[in-house]
């Protein structure tokens, strides 16, 4: 039987389609986030999106909706999108997609001497620490994150 783990989060694992490549256009001169500057300097170039979230090797990559909140100090929210490496290895500092006891967590890693521990980044929820009786796989880890800014 599962144990459950209260600060987990549920995951939607989502299909790509990576038979075409679809290009927009692309501002590479950068938009202000503070005074505004003249649009004329401005360039228009292509980018493809998905090269820009997907990497150059787009068969090891995946993404999910992530449901919950343990990670919003991470910039990662309810109902964003995550792009999750699964060949990289993992790294202290990482933020991971990982399997405990059957379920899914999104946390960051903190790698220490002997453990690992699962760290939130919000402090409503408790680190995980990871013990040699643990049921444990790190799924990949994030790479990018894709949000929807307008109300829905």
């Amino acid at each position: 039987m599962p144990i459950r783990i209260p600060n987990t989060v549920s995951l939607e694992f989502l299909t790509s389609d990576m038979t075409s490549i679809n290009e927009v256009p692309y501002f590479d001169e950068g938009i202000s986030a503070g005074f505004p500057s003249p649009a004329d300097d401005f360039q228009e170039l292509k980018i493809s999106f998905d090269k820009e979230v997907f990497g150059s090797s787009p068969s090891t990559i995946f993404c999910a909706r992530v449901s919950g909140s343990s990670m919003e100090g991470a910039g990662i929210s309810n109902n964003d999108i995550i792009a999750v490496d699964r060949l990289l290895d993992p790294e202290d500092g990482d933020i991971a997609v990982c399997l405990i006891h059957d379920e899914f967590t999104l946390k960051r890693l903190r790698v220490e001497k002997d453990c690992v521990w699962l760290m939130p980044e919000n402090d409503n929820y408790k680190p995980i620490q990871i013990t040699d009786n643990d049921s444990f796989q790190i799924w990949g880890i994030v790479i990018n994150t894709l949000k929807y800014h307008r109300k829905r």
